[in-house]
């Protein structure tokens, strides 16, 4: 069996480029990796993008999905035969019948700057929409660097906020089937300085889904800040199910 090759989906307000430190680092450890865009327009149709992407590469697969983008993977593996491993960074880990809108209580889980004061929203045009219109989610320039990457440089994130890709609204409303992590093994980086997905209900999820678990102090755009960090617990989750397919055959 050949070593997994890695397939990293981003979340809301980023693109591929926010892997690109962690990419390096995988890649000097003689992984294989592809950063799949993830569209940011319905959870179902994001979820059948990355599948068909996955479902075209040989040999074993494992998915990596930061916020949003965890969600995503949860689904897409769900059908694509060769994902052996799945890896949540600071991200979403939905049950059935749930959306990342619905799936945390504030209540129980404080701490989100993410919300109506801190976003903006526009109509836009949506495929993946009943009617074909939806509306877009942006953070806030001005409110970027404190939701999104605090520890990130703020000459850098303000270049961030002014490339970020929104979400739409239909994206965060659709809701998880049976989720791919109830059959395949998976690994989550909680990070405990988020303010856009709190770390109580990172750690809730992840504890949930049975994840392997380990945590760090940073913001949510943990990739960019800590890409080693982020980088070993995806090498891990290789080395880990590469070692299983060794010993199965």
């Amino acid at each position: 069996m050949p070593e997994p090759s890695v397939v990293l989906v981003h979340g809301a307000f980023a693109d591929s480029s926010s892997w690109h430190d962690t990419i390096n680092r995988l890649e000097a450890h003689g992984h294989r990796v592809l950063a799949v865009p993830n569209q940011l327009r319905g959870l179902v149709a994001d979820a059948d993008y990355v599948r068909s992407i996955v479902s075209s590469i040989d040999g074993p697969v494992v998915l990596v999905g930061h916020s949003y983008g965890g969600a995503v993977i949860g689904e897409a593996a769900r059908g694509a035969s060769n994902v052996a491993g799945l890896v949540f960074i600071a991200a979403y880990i939905l049950d059935e019948g749930e959306s990342i809108s619905t799936v945390l209580n504030p209540a129980a889980h404080p701490g989100a700057l993410l919300g109506p004061t801190t976003t903006v929203v526009r109509p836009c045009t949506n495929s993946a929409s009943p009617d074909g219109h939806d509306l877009d989610i942006f953070i806030r320039p001005e409110d970027f660097h404190a939701v999104f990457a605090a520890d990130v440089d703020p000459v850098q994130t303000h270049v961030l906020a002014l490339t970020q890709r929104p979400l739409a609204v239909g994206a965060s409303t659709g809701v998880a089937g049976r989720p791919a992590w109830r059959d395949l093994p998976s690994w989550a980086l909680v990070s405990h300085d988020d303010r856009a997905i709190p770390a109580s209900g990172q750690t809730w999820m992840a504890e949930r889904a049975h994840a392997v678990m380990s945590s760090i102090d940073s913001s949510h755009a943990v990739m960019l800040s800590h890409p080693d960090v982020v980088a070993d617990v995806i090498g891990t989750a290789v080395t880990t199910v590469a070692g299983a397919s060794t010993v199965a055959s």
